[in-house]
């Protein structure tokens, strides 16, 4: 399908609705790869294992193949129009939005400064919280603005956000946060060998989280 974005042009996008859904993700990719990247592919098909839609889309410099990241008003007016898209395609399921790293920043600074309407609640896959190396806490500054209840689903591993620095973020922010760590994941939620754990059993912790997550919120 195709997602009209005012003063940008189409994008892509893709509906999964599995039977019996239960709620709705509007699933933003990363900075580095778009909606086809088997990481998000691969998360679109266990969510839809535990009945939750996804609609996941790309970001106008990733259908235009440019490889830097428009500015983020732009992305931001993406995320908006992918949401009233769900909204569309699905009226009658409870609406979620997020993304993996750059998409779920970008979803929340959507939320902050334009709000997102009849979303539910805001889901990271790997919250970007500094750049790899530089640890530091201004990418959340926004996060204070944000109403809704998030998620975060965090690696211990992850270069782009320090755990020492997330959780008090997530305190501060009281019981609109939920952080659900990953022992030894990092950015893209690979995990070490001596855990025991596949990429696939990882996938599917992420999946049940969020729709036990969702269906909380949903009721």
């Amino acid at each position: 399908m195709r997602i009209a974005v005012s003063n940008v042009g189409d994008v892509s996008a893709i509906l999964v609705r599995p039977p019996k859904a239960e709620s709705f993700l509007v699933l933003a990719h990363g900075a580095g790869a778009g909606m086809n990247h088997p990481f998000v592919q691969s998360l679109a098909t266990e969510l839809a294992a535990v009945r939750v839609a996804t609609l996941r889309f790309q970001f106008p410099y990733m259908e235009q193949q440019r490889k830097i990241p428009d500015r983020p008003p732009v992305l931001t007016a993406t995320v908006v129009a992918a949401v009233a898209a769900a909204a569309k395609a699905a009226p009658d399921l409870p609406l979620f939005a997020g993304g993996k790293s750059l998409g779920g920043r970008m979803t929340s600074l959507a939320a902050a400064e334009r709000g997102l309407k009849d979303v539910r609640g805001l889901i990271f896959f790997g919250f970007p919280l500094h750049p790899p190396g530089q640890p530091g806490t201004k990418r959340a500054g926004h996060l204070h603005e944000v109403k809704l209840p998030m998620l975060f689903l965090q690696g211990t591993r992850d270069k782009l956000a320090d755990l020492n620095l997330l959780r008090p973020i997530c305190a501060g922010l009281g019981s609109r946060a939920t952080l659900h760590v990953i022992d030894t994941a990092d950015h893209s939620f690979h995990v070490l060998k001596s855990t025991g754990k596949s990429d696939e059993q990882v996938l599917r912790e992420l999946a049940q989280t969020v729709a036990v997550w969702t269906r909380k919120l949903s009721g």
